[in-house]
């Protein structure tokens, strides 16, 4: 598991880490807001690439991370490709879909087997391992912590992928830019509300 883990942080700071999630965020409201002015699928999807491109030529210029800032460029190209292949708007959205749901299995599984996927990642993020694991309070607050972000990621694609087989570029659109970063930092902070809450409780009771 720790190697698991290891992995999948390793995968993440591959891809750009939480940089890549705000291209990805912005390449989102760029489309959106070409797309409403022009109408026009293909100049939209090439704003949005665009948009991406100048956010990686800065971070391989200011920091020489090659590999990571590319890493929300191939994911807007992806949905540029689809998008602009095919001239129907709402492919550019597909990819958040599938993100989506692959994400809410991931989450599923973690908590099904007891290895909640938040608890993994904090614990290999502070250097403590699986120790956590003993903990029965510990482990409750991680496995609350994934259900926070499993529910982001049940919600998301439950919402978008109406929208998307009913044709709906700009009410898609929309959906994706709010369902994406800003759930992610909604969720963030109710995790952080959650793990908080239970440092003050236990030094209360340590003052106690």
């Amino acid at each position: 598991m720790k190697a698991l883990t290891d992995g999948s942080r390793s995968l993440f700071a591959a891809v750009g880490g939480w940089r890549t999630v705000a291209e990805l965020f912005v390449s989102r409201v760029l489309f959106l807001i070409a797309y409403l002015i022009t109408g026009e699928v293909l100049v939209s999807a090439l704003v949005a690439v665009c948009g991406v491109a100048v956010f990686a030529v800065v971070r391989i210029f200011t920091a020489r991370k090659y590999w990571q800032a590319t890493g929300a460029l191939f994911m807007v190209g992806l949905s540029a490709l689809l998008a602009g292949s095919t001239g129907e708007g709402i492919n550019f959205y597909l990819p958040d879909i599938v993100r989506n749901l692959g994400a809410a299995t991931v989450l599923l599984v973690s908590m099904l087997v007891r290895w909640p996927l938040i608890g993994l990642l904090i614990g290999a993020a502070r250097g403590e391992g699986v120790s956590w694991r003993r903990d029965r309070v510990r482990r409750r607050r991680y496995q609350a912590c994934t259900a926070v972000f499993l529910a982001k990621f049940i919600i998301a694609p439950s919402v978008m992928a109406p929208l998307y087989l009913a044709g709906q570029v700009v009410a898609l659109g929309i959906a994706a830019t709010l369902l994406g970063t800003p759930a992610i930092a909604v969720c963030v902070y109710c995790c952080w509300r959650i793990l908080r809450t239970r440092t003050s409780l236990v030094t209360r009771a340590d003052e106690n």
